[in-house]
């Protein structure tokens, strides 16, 4: 009895495969579970992990976000230029990375609030816009020279646990309790589960929806800072591809692309996941090219399950709400129904 209830647990999946990818491989490889090797897993998860749980707040209310993989590539740029040209130090210059990332956010809700552009179009633009940007800044040269400082926040570990692990840790931890334990939290939730009842709810959408996207470049705008400590410099080809991989890990983790659906604890196994699966084929001395290709069929895979899903409902749309809110819907689903006519 306990084992089925353990199985109805909507991220079960996901988590069990965590576990199998780490036995099996571990079993094929020991020294895929050394600790060093731990500490690259974890490393790269927290790059990943951190934009997965932002992009999954624009996803929530059924947008999206293409640009983080660009934002971080322009914001670390943006910081790097700064601190080894200007002599700006590193205390204004991390803050300074997190803001570009959050102004860009606010750009991308204002379009898509305001102006009705769709999400997929003015996150493209910023996509193609700010990695140029990061090349244009010291055209396509690395910027050397940067504090150490910065490798100083990768390297330091607390109990054996790398400071961007733990950095990630918060975010999930935040954004889990935002989400969950908060009206507006919940409110995200009926945004992307029913525009049209939302706002008949009195829901402020528009609000919710601009706060998502500025969620989700802050994030992009942190993990700025953590390439700089890992790689040591500011490279403007980082972050190319890192988008797809952040989508990837929210749907493997059971956020619903239609919006309204997927809660944060899924989108972290479904960024273990992935990190499992890269690290696994490198140690397996797998082609980097095969990679690519595992990639897009788990992908795949949690596609067709999201479909399956949504059908499985009847709807084109899932439109599961939160309790506390779902009778509040409801009400105004029915009281914006033509006369006469059922729900």
């Amino acid at each position: 009895m306990r084992f089925r209830r353990l199985t109805e647990v909507p991220e079960f999946g996901v988590i069990a495969a965590c576990i199998v990818v780490f036995i099996g491989v571990t079993i094929a490889r020991p020294s895929f579970a050394n600790p060093s090797n731990l500490q690259v897993i974890g490393l790269d998860l927290a790059n990943y992990g951190i934009l997965a749980v932002g992009v999954t707040f624009a996803i929530l209310t059924g947008g999206i976000d293409l640009s983080p993989g660009s934002v971080v590539a322009f914001s670390s740029m943006v910081s790097a230029y700064f601190n080894a040209n200007l002599g700006v130090p590193v205390w204004l210059c991390v803050p300074m990375s997190v803001v570009i990332g959050m102004v860009i956010g606010y750009l991308h809700g204002w379009f898509v609030t305001r102006l009705n552009v769709p999400p997929f179009a003015i996150t493209l633009v910023t996509l193609t816009a700010a990695a140029g940007g990061a090349l244009a800044l010291t055209k396509g040269q690395p910027i050397s020279g940067v504090s150490n400082a910065y490798l100083t926040i990768v390297e330091t570990d607390v109990l054996g646990v790398p400071v961007p692990v733990i950095v990630f840790i918060v975010v999930a931890v935040a954004a889990w309790f935002f989400l969950e334990r908060t009206y507006a939290g919940r409110q995200i939730y009926a945004v992307g589960g029913n525009i049209e009842a939302a706002r008949l709810s009195g829901i402020p959408v528009l609000r919710r929806q601009l706060i998502t996207y500025v969620i989700s470049g802050s994030c992009a705008g942190l993990v700025g800072v953590l390439v700089i400590g890992r790689i040591g410099v500011g490279d403007p080809s980082v972050g190319s591809g890192w988008e797809l991989d952040a989508i990837a890990a929210a749907v493997i983790g059971g956020v619903s692309l239609y919006g309204g659906e997927g809660r944060v604890i899924g989108v972290v196994a479904g960024a273990l996941l992935l990190m499992l699966i890269n690290n696994a084929l490198i140690v397996l001395n797998v082609s980097p090219f095969y990679q690519q290709v595992a990639l897009g069929l788990v992908l795949g895979v949690a596609i067709v399950a999201d479909r399956i899903r949504a059908q499985r409902r009847g709807k084109p749309r899932p439109r599961r709400l939160p309790k506390s809110i779902a009778g509040e819907v409801a009400s105004a689903e029915t009281a914006s129904a033509p006369a006469g006519s059922s729900t």
